[in-house]
């Protein structure tokens, strides 16, 4: 049996808020021990990590990259498990299916999607099991109206299936559907309840932002969480709560306070990505949410959209086309400051909320590394983590070492603790933990991609481990490497 040493690291464990200088033993993909004494094995392949950070690996709970060409550069932000929680995919069982055939870097999971089940029943669209399936979706505004009984316990039933083929809770993009019926949501809450479940939701509009809402988006969350007992968790804070972020947050905090099962997940940027059909970009939305055509780019062409007569246009034309959203302004303190706090709010968790890398030649995906030229995402894709660190931890001083596992390992894989067996060994560095390892020089740690250059890796991560396996070995990746293993809900 092989046995690995990672020798004389800084071992983090944030379980128990810890940082001793250790030798971790990695043996038959499980962390075999942690020892302050040096480990004597002869026969073993001890890697020296003097200096160097270890903790275990981050999930990453809000992840649209299903591709070998996006983990490989979420490998580099130190991600070992990405699972797409919003959104979903449907049929989940075939979305497994394809992953396992064509083999993953990282480990991965997927939702049951609250709109291709809606899709298939108000719109008649049948879904793909991929990600663009549910980007065409999201211009289309036959599955965004309010069901009728029939409709609503068929999509309700669909949702039911998808969780007995090992979904891991519900993706509810509510945000673009919010004029549904918010009863609607309270029955998808009350299956997850019955389910044991988690939902993970993209809330519908804030009530600052739209006064006529049907019922403003992040109390929706906490009283659905409040009247079922479902567990609700709330997507990217930063993004749709913008400069309200701080009356999101009390909100949630009294939930929290009262005993409602809420978590929520933010990502270090101002900027976020989506389809440009989405209901919230249409002019008289974004109007109302304080933003401009201007605030939308066009990924791959770089088109900065001139004017409402053009972003009418493109909406028409191509409503599936991937676009960047400036929501906050990133060269603004004040901004800037807003998303440290959605970050450093207590018990915040990091998610990327990375999207699909695209090429001009439209391919699907590539193994070749470095990645080809032209290829265009959102930043976040490739520096979520590693961005977070550095403001975080280095810059700003707000988490030590111990608090920033915690945010990007420990806390996330707890969420799907009742769920999936799989992630009741991860998010925690100690004997019989999964060894789902990263290995970071915490003074080099830092994102590198732009909106000029999306697709260039972040620094600092000197190994990754994926079940004991190298994917990054003394920062150069294995691209023979894929050891990825599904993550899915246990029969009910």
């Amino acid at each position: 049996m092989e046995t690995t040493i990672l020798r004389g690291g800084r071992v983090i464990d944030p379980a128990a808020g810890t940082e001793v200088v250790a030798d971790v033993v990695v043996r038959d993909g499980r962390v075999a021990a942690v020892s302050p004494v040096p480990v004597l094995e002869p026969e073993a392949t001890v890697v020296d990590v003097t200096g160097l950070v270890v903790g275990p690996g981050f999930v990453d709970l809000h992840s649209h990259v299903h591709s070998v060409a996006g983990q490989r550069l979420q490998a580099f932000d130190g991600v070992t498990t990405n699972l797409d929680l919003e959104a979903g995919l449907m049929p989940v069982e075939r979305a497994y299916a394809e992953a396992a055939a064509a083999g993953r870097v990282l480990n991965y999971g997927y939702s049951a999607s609250w709109a291709e089940a809606r899709g298939q029943v108000l719109a008649g669209v049948e879904p793909t099991s991929r990600f663009d399936g549910s980007l065409e979706l999201l211009g289309n505004p036959a599955w965004q109206r309010d069901s009728s009984a029939t409709e609503l316990a068929a999509w309700l039933a669909l949702l039911e299936g998808e969780l007995a083929a090992g979904a891991l809770g519900i993706g509810v993009l509510l945000g673009y559907a919010p004029r549904s019926d918010p009863g609607e949501y309270l029955a998808v809450a009350r299956l997850a309840a019955a389910a044991g479940v988690p939902t993970y939701t993209h809330v519908r509009d804030l009530v600052e932002v739209d006064p006529t809402t049907p019922i403003d988006g992040s109390r929706e969350v906490t009283i659905a969480a409040a009247e079922t007992g479902a567990a609700m968790h709330h997507c990217h804070v930063n993004s749709t709560s913008r400069r309200h972020v701080d009356r999101v947050l009390a909100t949630l905090d009294d939930a929290r306070a009262a005993g409602a099962p809420v978590t929520v997940e933010a990502y270090p940027y101002g900027t976020g990505s989506t389809g440009v059909g989405a209901f919230f970009l249409a002019p008289d939305r974004l109007r109302a949410a304080g933003l401009a055509p201007s605030n939308i780019v066009l990924l791959g062409t770089g088109e900065r959209i001139a004017d409402e007569r053009r972003l009418e246009e493109v909406r028409a034309l191509d409503p599936a086309a991937t676009c960047l959203v400036e929501f906050l302004d990133e060269r603004a303190e004040a901004d800037r400051e807003l998303l440290r706090r959605a970050l450093a709010f207590p018990d915040t968790i990091v998610a990327s909320d990375a999207m699909p890398i695209e090429w001009p030649d439209r391919r699907a995906d590539t193994r070749e590394w470095p990645l080809p030229a032209g290829a265009t995402t959102h930043p976040r894709t490739a520096g979520t983590f590693a961005r977070s660190l550095r403001l975080m931890v280095r810059e700003h001083a707000l988490w030590d070492w111990p608090e920033a596992f915690r945010r990007c390992s420990h806390l996330p894989a707890r969420v799907l603790d009742g769920v999936a067996p799989a992630m009741r060994a991860k998010g925690f560095l100690a004997p019989g933990a999964d060894a789902d390892l990263v290995v970071l020089d915490p003074a080099a740690i830092t994102d590198h991609a732009t909106a000029a250059d999306p697709v260039r890796p972040s620094g600092g991560v000197r190994h990754l481990l994926v079940g004991g396996t190298f994917v990054i070995k003394d920062g150069q990746l294995d691209v023979t490497a894929y050891p990825g293993r599904a993550v899915r809900a246990e029969p009910r």
